[in-house]
């Protein structure tokens, strides 16, 4: 899916727009999502634009994945007991509103049957 610009990701990641980052490396890029679904909800974001969708990235870059997953697991180790949920929405119908792929970390309090954004 295309858009109008920079995403508000590639915003962030370039430091044009300002966020509570918990993590920055080479190739990615975390930070407290601005609008929490949980105690912990943080996003984990590849410093590509590349791919819009988890599964264009697992196409496209497995060993990028594989970091992101392994990063939001550590984080979830860090910022809470280790036990997470890791959510990927793809496309607007699954509640998909930025197309720059990310992961959403959250934990504390979930309770089956939650969703995040």
């Amino acid at each position: 899916m295309t858009t109008d610009g920079p995403s508000i990701f590639t915003r962030i990641i370039g430091g044009e727009i300002p966020a509570d980052v918990v993590l920055d490396t080479e190739r990615l890029i975390a930070f407290r999502d601005i609008a929490p679904q949980a105690p912990v909800h943080l996003l984990v974001v590849p410093k590509t634009d590349a791919y819009a969708t988890v599964a264009e990235l697992a196409a496209g870059d497995p060993a990028l994945l594989a970091e992101l997953v392994a990063t939001a697991s550590a984080l979830a180790a860090e910022h809470a007991d280790g036990d997470y949920r890791l959510v990927f929405n793809s496309g607007p119908a699954a509640g998909q509103t930025v197309f720059h792929v990310h992961a959403h970390v959250l934990a504390g309090g979930l309770e089956e049957g939650t969703l995040a954004h």
